[in-house]
């Protein structure tokens, strides 16, 4: 695996711009609406005179900064007002600050109860849209008998290691299993809570409406069921997932989704409220007028997908055993062409990229998750300019 050497410039201070960071105060609004061996595979949307304006066919990806390295299991993402970051080891169950400005590292503390084993620990963060009053950050975990989300108070006025308050669980019950936990969790532009789950190994729970796994779910940030939710009184807001690890909401509110095919295909999803996607009766296409179709979908071998975020009018994915960065740009809900890839083998194994203001993204890598080969360096978050 090529490994290039490190620069010495240290990232700039960006905006924070995510979906997580703040909320639009259309509270309850549906969004999704418009008002892990061969070439990726999407169709491309038609040209017209009323069709939505694209970005450039292929774009362009710059590695501008390494931000950070030496972090062990990096998994989940947020960033907080201001830009600095957020990140948890899955394997050892902590968070961690970063400095977007000088990629400093401060230890806020470690989630109690997370139980790392297999794919599972300490996955998704996201900050509440209300941080500047609540100071609360949220956690999907693992414990010794499900997935859960809980809420933390981070406290920067104590001690290093000690920042972090005792877990408040807006949900639990969520399956686990040694694969196929899900985790990416995030704020939405309505300020409601989602989540992405798998479905810990047992296929048919994701076709069980009674079951929290293999869905996305959307709930309040105390995790109950929200007004207009498909279904009364439940947060399933999608179902037939194989493992949601990437959420992400375009310019004009979509919500799209990134989740791991078996042996065939990995896809992307454009999320509709009660959407069912397939798993286990199909993966990829082809599932007919019960399932919803993938926008764009993968031979495993090329992503096995984590996490997503758009920028540029493009949906950038970060592939796993894929070992690269695939960028697929939109015009409105369709692909406007081809998808391509970045950064090809050239960083190892990417887990999570977000958004980070206008042509910014950061890019964590994902070498010491127990299924890379870790170099000097690893693992890393990584500072891109795209168009």
């Amino acid at each position: 695996m090529h490994r290039p050497a490190l620069g010495a410039a240290l990232a700039a201070a960006v905006l924070a711009l995510t979906a997580g960071c703040s909320a639009d105060g259309s509270r309850g609004a549906l969004p999704g609406t418009p008002s892990e061996d061969s070439a990726a595979s999407s169709p491309a949307a038609a040209a017209s005179p009323t069709a939505p304006s694209a970005p450039p066919a292929r774009g362009s990806v710059d590695v501008a900064s390494t931000l950070a390295e030496d972090l062990e299991s990096p998994w989940g993402v947020a960033v907080l007002p201001g830009g600095d970051l957020l990140v948890s080891s899955r394997d050892q169950g902590t968070v961690t600050r970063v400095s977007a400005e000088d990629g400093t590292t401060t230890r806020l503390g470690s989630v109690p109860g997370v139980a790392p084993s297999g794919e599972g620990g300490l996955l998704g963060l996201a900050v509440s849209p209300d941080f500047a009053s609540d100071r609360m950050v949220y956690a999907y975990f693992t414990t010794a008998s499900d997935n859960r989300i809980a809420r933390l108070l981070y406290d920067e006025g104590r001690p290093e290691g000690q920042q972090l308050g005792a877990p408040d669980t807006v949900l639990r019950g969520i399956p686990k299993g040694t694969i196929h936990n899900g985790g990416r969790i995030a704020f939405g532009p309505d300020g409601m809570l989602y989540a992405g789950t798998g479905e810990a190994g047992t296929p048919g729970l994701s076709q069980d409406r009674e079951s929290l796994g293999g869905k996305i779910l959307r709930m309040t940030p105390d995790g109950e069921p929200v007004h207009g939710n498909p279904e009364a009184d439940s947060i399933v807001y999608s179902l037939g997932h194989r493992n949601v690890q990437g959420l992400a909401w375009d310019g004009d509110g979509r919500l799209w989704a990134a989740e791991f095919g078996q042996n065939t295909w990995d896809e992307l999803n454009l999320i509709e409220p009660g959407g069912n996607y397939g798993w286990p009766e199909v993966e990829g296409r082809g599932g007919g007028a019960d399932f919803t179709d993938p926008v764009a979908q993968w031979r495993t071998s090329e992503a096995s997908p984590s996490g997503i975020a758009w920028a540029e009018g493009s949906i950038w994915m970060a592939g796993l055993r894929g070992e690269r960065l695939w960028r697929i740009p939109l015009a409105g809900a369709e692909p406007s062409a081809e998808p391509r890839a970045f950064l090809e083998e050239e960083y190892g194994r990417l887990r999570t990229v977000v958004a980070a203001g206008g042509d910014r993204l950061w890019l964590v890598t994902s070498e010491t998750d127990t299924r890379g080969t870790p170099g000097p360096g690893d693992d890393r978050i990584l500072g891109l300019r795209v168009r």
